[in-house]
């Protein structure tokens, strides 16, 4: 029972740290687990191994310098929330460990998805919004404050899952708070 909690905690961490940058988190999963230091479940081994850690190190690199990129960073804004949803849900799947694998899903894809989908959907909504009013200086500050936040909490996730967890849903609520207000806002135009 602790072991699921743990996982739980270490998933609703990584896959909200995937709503500021999606392949982080999966690149620092995959450095523990060639390291040995993050079990994953069956069928997600794949992220332990060097192709895998490849894959995600250049995906992290073509996506931090994107979003410093005008042109891609807005490309990337209309796609990167599905995108953000469906690693969130792996990022969770693949921690929970030999579990009925209906459970195993519903659970990574309401945790994780929604985790995930809450951060990025507030950060696609902040660039949109920030864009209007912040000069490129600003934007390139904030894609920073993104990469450090996803990398920060990707590997004190790892370190320290319990407390990280606890956290990511303190950053959810208050990223479901801002949603929330800014479709209350919408709504009223």
């Amino acid at each position: 029972m602790m072991e699921t909690l743990l996982a739980i905690c270490l998933g609703i961490a990584l896959s909200s740290a995937c709503g500021f940058r999606i392949f982080i988190p999966p690149l620092v999963m995959s450095v523990a687990a060639l390291q040995g230091n993050l079990p994953l479940a069956p069928g997600f081994e794949w992220i332990g191994t060097y192709p895998a850690f490849l894959v995600f190190a250049i995906a992290v690199i073509v996506e931090i310098v994107a979003y410093y990129l005008p042109v891609a960073s807005s490309f990337l804004d209309e796609i990167e929330i599905p995108i953000a949803i469906v690693m969130g849900t792996i990022v969770v799947a693949s921690l929970l460990g030999e579990i009925d694998p209906f459970l195993q899903w519903t659970i990574a894809a309401l945790i994780g998805g929604g985790a995930a989908g809450i951060i990025e959907g507030i950060n696609a909504i902040d660039r949109v919004a920030s864009s209007r009013r912040k000069t490129a200086a600003d934007i390139s500050l904030n894609s920073t404050i993104e990469v450090l936040s996803a990398t920060l909490l990707s590997v004190l996730a790892l370190r320290l899952p319990l407390f990280t967890g606890l956290l990511a849903v303190s950053l959810l609520a208050f990223s479901f708070n801002q949603l929330s207000r800014f479709w209350v806002v919408e709504t009223k135009k």
